[in-house]
């Protein structure tokens, strides 16, 4: 009788030290799982903010104002044509660019 008391002891030892141990690694894996929504949450967020400022930043007057003041573009204007006999395109600052053979005139 006495080593089985000691058998069954040991057993509701070891299967006590298993539960705790089990419960401790169920709420670190639920610490861990909350981490990462918030994580996945605040990940979001960013993302959409993102989208709104590329949204924002593709509007048709945004890009235009980047071409005026970043390109230094200009609009088309009949003054400004291209003269494939002309020996340089002055406003470019390139010199001695010339049309391609064939070019529309």
């Amino acid at each position: 009788m006495g080593r089985l008391n000691l058998l069954l002891l040991v057993a509701v030892m070891v299967s006590g030290i298993y539960m705790v141990r089990s419960a401790y690694e169920s709420r670190r894996l639920f610490t861990e799982l909350d981490r990462a929504q918030t994580e996945g949450r605040r990940l979001e967020a960013d993302y959409q903010k993102l989208m709104a400022d590329r949204q924002a930043q593709a509007t048709n007057l945004r890009v235009e104002q980047v071409a005026r003041e970043r390109l230094k573009m200009r609009p088309i204007s009949p003054a400004i044509t291209f003269n494939p006999d002309a020996p340089a395109i002055e406003a470019s600052g390139v010199r001695g660019v010339r049309a391609p053979q064939g070019a529309a005139r």
